[in-house]
């Protein structure tokens, strides 16, 4: 217990120190609209799996050593490959998403694209399927959707490419509930929705105070997101801003500077007092504690693995993106949906696919023991709003 616990202890404060970045560094502003300078894969190419992180997803997707480097190198071609794919669609995109059995990336088209498009497509390495609806037709009908009040029993809402729909997502045992019906008869009206279950509404995975974790607010346990020059990034359900963080061992490390919750569920600390940053991710003796070397956005189907203070280091696929989650404290948009188990202590907490930062663990409903799903923040969105630059390798 004791040597699992040092190590925790030296690497949270690897991940949250103002030394490398220069305590109080005024943070750089990132580039606006999409990921900030510098958070290419390019770098990642040259660097091959860590053996750990190999036998991790053998164990999480079952695959051998082989597949999963082949499994690797293909998510890193559909990362790379999607922004040129929706340029390359144009007004007849209708989403993207990476396609593990073939290996590439998936691009929808409407009947409306050219022959010399979905040719262009192909040339460039990508799957395509033609759909009724275009990205443009659906994202209008989840905005829509955004504005309608939802109860409770409604879990959120995204867009699904492969389905060309909207999916809402219902618990399980409220699908008859006069206001549920009500709610969908709305949707509906705004455009391709279907219906989907699921066991539990989903919750923020904020956890009172249990020694030995990373950060605390109050009386509120937390985990440390990526480290950013000049602090770190977490949930905005984690602290309002003002509020003092405490590390691991009960130190004063800094403030939250920004905090947004509901609505979004981003924040960022800011740290000193011996404190400092470097891009690591922990991996809890499951894998070898993981470099970050940028904030490529991993497309839908793409593996993606979490690590937060309560269970460690677990891995799954991303479902969906631009989701609406709606907690019971309000809702949250532009959340991505993943098959990764949390639990309460993991918020803030890291989702990283490959070596490229994707975003911090908002919530989720189930556990990891008997499954779940758990929703994140986009990092580049938390980077571009706060100006902030991701502390890369």
């Amino acid at each position: 217990m004791r040597r699992r616990r040092f190590k925790h202890v030296c690497l949270a404060a690897l991940l949250t120190l103002a030394g490398l970045g220069g305590a109080g560094t005024v943070p750089a502003v990132a580039s606006g609209g999409g990921a900030p300078a510098g958070s290419s894969p390019s770098a990642a190419d040259a660097a091959p799996a860590s053996t750990a992180l190999l036998d991790a997803m053998r164990r999480e997707f079952g695959l051998t050593e082989e597949q999963a480097v082949a499994r690797l190198d293909a998510e890193r071609d559909a990362t790379a490959l999607e922004p040129r794919a929706r340029r390359t669609a144009g007004t007849a995109y209708a989403g993207s998403w990476f396609d593990a059995v073939g290996g590439r990336l998936t691009v929808a088209v409407t009947s409306r694209s050219s022959q010399a498009t979905r040719a262009a497509l192909r040339a460039e390495g990508a799957g395509v399927r033609v759909v009724e609806h275009s990205a443009r037709v659906l994202d209008a009908a989840k905005s829509r959707i955004d504005r309608l009040p939802a109860p409770s029993a409604v879990g959120g809402w995204h867009v699904d490419p492969a389905a060309n729909t909207v999916v809402v997502t219902v618990v399980r045992d409220k699908t008859s509930d006069n206001d549920v019906q009500r709610f969908l008869a709305q949707a509906r009206a705004a455009g391709p929705v279907t219906v989907e279950t699921v066991a539990a509404a989903p919750r923020t995975f904020a956890a009172g105070t249990v020694g030995g974790d990373p950060y605390y607010t109050g009386n509120v346990r937390c985990s440390i997101g990526f480290s950013v020059h000049g602090g770190f990034v977490t949930a905005g359900h984690c602290g309002q801003a003002g509020a003092g963080v405490r590390g691991w061992d009960g130190s004063y490390i800094g403030n939250f500077q920004g905090s947004s919750f509901p609505d979004n569920d981003y924040a960022w600390v800011n740290v000193g007092s011996g404190w400092w940053t470097v891009p690591v991710v922990l991996g809890w003796g499951t894998v070898s504690d993981q470099l970050v070397r940028g904030s490529a956005e991993a497309p839908v189907g793409a593996s993606v693995c979490r690590s937060g203070s309560t269970t460690h280091w677990h891995c799954g696929t991303v479902l969906a993106k631009n989701e609406t989650v709606n907690y019971s404290q309000g809702a949250v948009h532009q959340m991505t949906k993943t098959s990764v188990c949390a639990e309460g202590g993991d918020s803030g907490g890291s989702f990283i696919s490959g070596d490229q930062a994707q975003g911090v663990t908002s919530g989720g409903w189930g556990n990891c023991s008997g499954g779940g799903e758990t929703w994140f923040q986009p990092v580049n969105e938390i980077l571009n709003r706060y100006g902030l630059t991701l502390h890369t390798s």
